[in-house]
């Protein structure tokens, strides 16, 4: 069987793998001279099974309004009147209850810890050399107020059996010795213990090499311009390269899918989110982080990737404007100063902006659509990385008609054309795998 994918993102690129290694002909497609060269090319580094939740969850709305008046931002919004955009926020804003809340973080996390579990039997198979260290998250509390809100989290992680850590300023300091200057600063932290880091760039650049030598045909350079349809399918996809055939179709294009979808009548809830990162050199080993801490006052990742650090953040709902604005950096370079302020040297900040294709539940979509042979893999919002191995995996197993491990019906678009049916995800990492 002939499949063509559609992105050449850590997603894309992870998909055509796993196809390869089933026996399968695999033919990716991208506008880029390279894989990973768009969101994936320098995120914020960590893969985070147990950090893994929706953006939309009870009283976010209320707080949008002092994340976007506050000095340091972590959401900035265009307020230029746009459809998709009202409509992406109006279906996050409903999904802020505490029932959707859990169901989404559920299924979030089962997603995650199955990718995890599928990279690490990557990482036995292969020798990859992309600053992969296993030592956790730490997300820090400024606040009592959100070291009691982690209640509802925490309860998701033990369903889940993820393993955790809840520490007082000192465990933190404990865990990671840089933030001494800044203890009085902190309330409290949640460690997630099997969370891990590396940079997404390197690895799928990697692997794009590997998937090469097992005979992917990687098209650069190649603008996809519209999907083909003919007898209720996908015939062809239209690119610069002349109309491409194949037996099926996986569009992974990230926040890039929703218009092509929706011209053969598939709407799409996914919506580009832009995020920043900076990467900066270290200068002192014991100033420095030694893994992945999560600001959570100002939703900014700070993670530590061999000599390098990355951080990340700021939700901006613009479209898709790639321009970088000072204020976006200032707040990054604000946290990175304030917790690890001899670490690293803040001349020599490397900024960026990527498009994060978020789903306004936070669940990414994968699987079938009414199209018999187009699936989609997309809408993995901040957590492409952290959730990209094992949503090939999912992927994979439903394009060749195979039962995924997990249980995986609700990845599926169709929870977008039945909200009122959304099936549920199954308790307890004791379900992980189907029966």
């Amino acid at each position: 069987m002939h499949i063509i994918i559609l992105g050449s993102g850590v997603i894309g690129v992870t998909n055509a793998y796993y196809l390869a290694k089933e026996g399968h002909k695999v033919t990716v497609i991208d506008r880029q001279s390279s894989a990973g060269l768009e969101t994936s090319f320098a995120n914020a580094g960590q893969i985070s099974p147990g950090y893994s939740a929706p953006w939309a969850a009870p009283g976010v709305p209320q707080k949008a309004i002092k994340w976007i008046l506050s000095k340091y931002a972590p959401l900035i919004v265009n307020f230029n009147p746009e459809w998709d955009k009202i409509k992406f926020i109006v279906r996050m804003f409903s999904n802020c209850t505490e029932k959707a809340y859990g169901i989404n973080k559920d299924r979030m996390v089962r997603l995650a810890e199955y990718s995890r579990q599928c990279l690490i039997e990557l990482d036995k198979e292969i020798a990859f050399d992309y600053n992969h260290e296993r030592k956790g998250t730490l997300q820090i509390f400024r606040t009592e107020a959100q070291l009691k809100s982690s209640a509802k989290d925490i309860a998701v992680l033990k369903e889940n059996n993820v393993p955790f850590e809840l520490l007082d300023a000192d465990g933190c300091v404990e865990v990671e010795p840089g933030l001494a200057d800044v203890k009085d600063d902190i309330k409290g932290g949640l460690r997630l213990l099997n969370d891990m880091t590396g940079d997404c760039f390197k690895l799928t650049t990697q692997l794009m090499e590997k998937c090469r030598e097992m005979g992917v045909e990687f098209m650069f350079d190649t603008s996809i311009n519209k999907l083909n349809m003919s007898d209720g399918e996908i015939s062809s996809v239209d690119t610069s390269a002349g109309d491409l055939t194949a037996d099926k179709y996986i569009m992974a294009l990230g926040c890039y899918s929703t218009q092509l979808l929706k011209e053969v009548g598939i709407d799409s809830p996914v919506y580009p989110v832009k995020g920043y990162s900076l990467t900066l050199p270290v200068i002192n080993e014991d100033a420095a982080p030694i893994s992945t801490i999560m600001d959570e006052t100002y939703k900014v990742a700070v993670t530590r990737l061999g000599n390098r650090i990355r951080v990340a953040g700021v939700a901006e709902l613009t479209g898709y404007d790639l321009s970088i604005g000072e204020k976006q950096r200032d707040t990054m370079r604000h946290v990175i100063a304030n917790l690890f302020p001899n670490g690293t040297d803040l001349t020599d900040d490397n900024i960026w902006c990527g498009l994060r294709p978020m789903t306004p539940d936070g669940t990414p979509i994968i699987g079938k659509t009414d199209i018999p042979n187009l699936f989609l893999n997309t809408g993995h919002g901040t957590l492409g990385w952290t959730m990209s191995f094992g949503s090939a995996k999912v992927c994979t197993d439903i394009v060749c008609n195979k039962e995924p491990e997990i249980m995986s019906d609700n990845f599926s678009i169709s929870r977008y054309k039945n909200p009122t049916k959304r099936q549920l995800a199954p308790k307890g990492m004791n379900n992980l795998v189907s029966s």
